[in-house]
């Protein structure tokens, strides 16, 4: 059995925002929005010669604001300038040895299993008692923070709201520690897990809202330091009445935010289910967000760029969606628009558009805008589609971060009026779109072409022509498309060839998963091209996860029989070699179920020529089962 010392030592991991397999989904090509947290240190690691706030880096926060007030602005970025007064600074006392000593026994006693269940919550908060008046010091000590989590999970409501208050005024200074992030997320947590007890809510509300006070006093250091910002949108959470773990309001993975711009399934996605909210504190999250938006004109500019307080900012946005009113009250001041008596059709400044655009090639704004447009009400999206993005659509296209930007707005256009524009802007543009890598957008517009039902014909026919030479035979679509970097760094395009042994392109497969949703009719040339595939090239394709992707959908598409066929047909001989691939288990699956009998039949074969083996991988023993193998 593993003890709950060990288990608070298992739990000091990278809190890194995002895995970078799935950002590579989403083709970012700037990674350090997602690498900050674990480049600056998210991971607890001791120092023999630091204390607290890690005297090496932990008095500035990330985004280069030092706590004497010194600036250092991000050479990538011209808005941030200025700067208001940070949080004062600290001398943090190191623990005495008698207190060290005390935690350490504690530690031990429930490292032996010596603490009963029922008394575990009474020497919790005896401990807790412990660090009144210490709080700050115990919380920031690398060793002793372990301990604090152990007790915090483990006390009863009124000790953790005790030590809570007693921290309220430093509560900031310990978000924004490598050791004392980890306590306030934790704390946090416990408070979540106690508003389980309706009758622990007042409690807890009167607690929240000391914290509460402190920080909108003060709030943008924490929002601009790696971990306090982490620490700020659990704060959210919890006031929101979500799960403060949540990928959907902390951070989603760019897989989510793609499979939904996609018409994808996202049902099993991780943190997809929201079924367990809690009690919330709505006064307090509007109390919170009023007091991020209260800052300076100058902070205000500075945070809209700052990559972790665009983060806090993109939670806020996500507790408000539907609530209309507060988000026509929120995002006029993150579009740089705080003028009095806003009106629907009138939000949005036009001297402040050229900025706004400019804005958008910032990593962190873009991030930023494109929670703005998922989350906003019908007449301020219809306000920015056409006061911001009708005259900057492919400029922005074509930028390394205002590309993400148009995806979103693409995807979240409402009627097909605004798909007419879109794509009267960028189809003409399919070829230079691909041949700049921002393969993304023309992913999004085949996504909503397919939504609104609009320009269906056009998109097949543009996304064919602009991977074919001038009268080229369509034979090649689906090869290129499955390795479009390839094929589009090729110099001489007529001579280019599958690259055997490369990686299918993650975008070109979806791409293609998508085409393959539309009308029989209207993917003839796709449908063409990878059923005329060479046999060696459908079963290396059948290996990669891509490849196997794209295959399956064009058996779930409305593709015939016969043409379905011919392509299971390519694979005969090599069911149980593409069996063993955890992949391709499921690619067998799906070539079973379009098969007729004389196929089944060969499947069937080729499968038992490994049946002793198929049930050592993954999907084997239910591949056997599926498909009656035995019978």
């Amino acid at each position: 059995m593993v003890s709950v010392g060990s288990k608070a030592l298992a739990s000091r991991r990278d809190r890194t925002c995002c895995n970078l397999v799935e950002d590579n989904l989403m083709g970012r090509e700037d990674k350090s929005y997602n690498q900050g947290r674990k480049k600056k240190g998210m991971g607890r690691k001791a120092k023999n010669d630091s204390f607290g706030f890690d005297a090496d880096n932990s008095n500035k926060s990330v985004s280069g604001r030092a706590t004497d007030g010194a600036a250092k602005p991000k050479k990538s970025s011209k808005y941030q300038n200025t700067f208001s007064e940070p949080q004062p600074s600290i001398v943090r006392k190191q623990v005495d040895p008698e207190t060290t000593k005390y935690f350490s026994e504690i530690v031990n006693l429930f490292e032996s299993d010596g603490v009963d269940l029922e008394e575990r919550p009474v020497i919790c908060g005896n401990a807790l008692e412990e660090a009144r008046g210490k709080e700050f010091e115990l919380a920031t000590d690398y060793y002793i923070s372990h301990t604090l989590q152990i007790l915090l999970e483990g006390c009863n409501v009124d000790h953790l709201c005790d030590f809570l208050r007693g921290c309220a005024k430093v509560f900031p200074l310990i978000s924004m520690d490598r050791s004392g992030s980890h306590v306030a997320e934790t704390a946090l947590k416990s408070l979540a897990m106690h508003l389980q007890d309706d009758e622990a809510y007042s409690v807890i509300e009167e607690t929240l809202t000391n914290i509460c006070k402190v920080i909108v006093a003060s709030p943008v250091d924490m929002m601009c330091n790696c971990y306090g910002s982490h620490v700020f949108r659990s704060l959210l959470c919890l006031c929101g009445g979500v799960p403060l773990d949540s990928p959907v309001f902390h951070r989603a993975k760019p897989s989510m935010i793609l499979a939904e711009r996609l018409n994808l399934s996202i049902s099993s996605a991780p943190g997809n289910n929201l079924s367990h909210h809690h009690q919330g504190f709505p006064g307090l999250l509007k109390f919170l967000v009023s007091g991020m938006l209260n800052c300076s004109e100058e902070d205000v500019k500075y945070l809209l760029v700052d990559q972790y307080s665009s983060l806090v900012f993109q939670t806020a946005l996500k507790l408000f969606a539907g609530h209309d009113q507060q988000l026509l009250q929120i995002i006029p001041v993150l579009l740089d628009c705080r003028k009095e008596n806003l009106t629907e059709g009138n939000f949005i400044e036009m001297t402040a558009v050229g900025d706004i655009v400019e804005l958008m090639k910032e990593a962190a704004y873009s991030h930023l805008m494109e929670v703005i447009l998922a989350v906003s009400p019908e007449s301020l999206y219809d306000e920015m589609f056409t006061k911001i993005f009708r005259k900057s659509l492919f400029e922005l296209s074509s930028h390394q971060c205002g590309n993400f930007v148009v995806q979103a707005l693409v995807s979240h256009a409402r009627d097909r009026e605004q798909m007419e524009f879109i794509w009267e802007k960028l189809g003409p543009k399919f070829r230079d779109l691909l041949e700049m890598g921002k393969s993304g957008v023309i992913a999004s517009l085949i996504a909503t072409s397919q939504r609104l039902h609009t320009h269906e014909h056009e998109v097949c026919k543009a996304l064919a022509d602009a991977v074919c030479l001038p009268n080229e035979s369509p034979r090649s679509v689906v090869d290129r498309i499955l390795f479009l970097e390839s094929y589009f760094a090729c110099v001489e395009k007529s001579n280019w060839k599958w690259p055997s042994g490369a990686k299918i392109h993650v975008m070109g497969s979806l791409i293609l998963q998508a085409v393959f949703k539309f009308q029989n009719q209207l993917i003839q040339p796709y449908i063409m091209s990878l059923t005329s595939m060479e046999v060696d090239h459908v079963l290396e394709a059948a290996k990669d996860v891509g490849g196997a992707r794209t295959i399956e959908a064009f058996l779930d598409s409305d593709a015939s029989g016969k043409q379905k066929h011919r392509l299971i047909n390519k694979l005969r001989g090599h069911f149980g070699e593409l069996a063993m691939h955890s992949s391709g288990s499921f690619t067998v699956e799906k070539c079973f179920s379009a098969s007729n009998l004389s196929l089944r039949e060969a499947i069937a074969s080729d499968l038992l020529s490994v049946q002793n083996e198929l049930p050592k991988t993954k999907q084997g023993p239910y591949l056997l089962r599926k498909l009656d193998i035995d019978g």
